[in-house]
């Protein structure tokens, strides 16, 4: 009996934890320059912001592309490296990206900006309903 109540409050103690690292960078704070038209839902973390957010239609490395353009500023007081990704929800199309893909050590360090690019090939359109999300990677 001892056992299953230990069982039953250590799996409640689990999910609360879990719960709590998988909402400790959601947010619902929105880039500061956007230049695409159509709905957009962010899910930014606390310790990054988006100041600029752009996306055209053009050519990626010679292919034609949507191309988004994602400036990612650290705000806070330690280094970190990015996720990003975005969804084009009405194309069923995702992509993602490190931010910075490279270096040594690959972070963004505080204060610092981050411009990148992210193609979506075989796009002829812009997306009227996106979902961006940024998260920091593991410590």
């Amino acid at each position: 009996m001892k056992t299953s109540v230990r069982r039953i409050l250590l799996y409640i103690f689990m999910m609360a934890l879990s719960g709590t690292l998988l909402w400790s960078c959601a947010g619902s704070r929105k880039a500061e320059k956007v230049t695409c038209a159509g709905n957009i839902e962010w899910d930014i973390c606390k310790t990054a912001k988006i100041t600029s957010f752009a996306c055209e239609l053009g050519s990626f490395k010679k292919k034609p592309a949507l191309v988004y353009t994602v400036a990612v500023t650290n705000t806070d007081t330690t280094p970190h490296r990015y996720r990003l990704n975005i969804f084009l929800l009405d194309q069923d199309k995702a992509a993602g990206f490190l931010v910075p893909r490279k270096g040594k050590p690959p972070v963004v360090k505080p204060g610092e900006t981050v411009t990148v690019k992210i193609p979506f090939f075989k796009a002829t359109t812009t997306s009227k309903d996106m979902l961006v999300v940024l998260n920091t990677i593991g410590e």
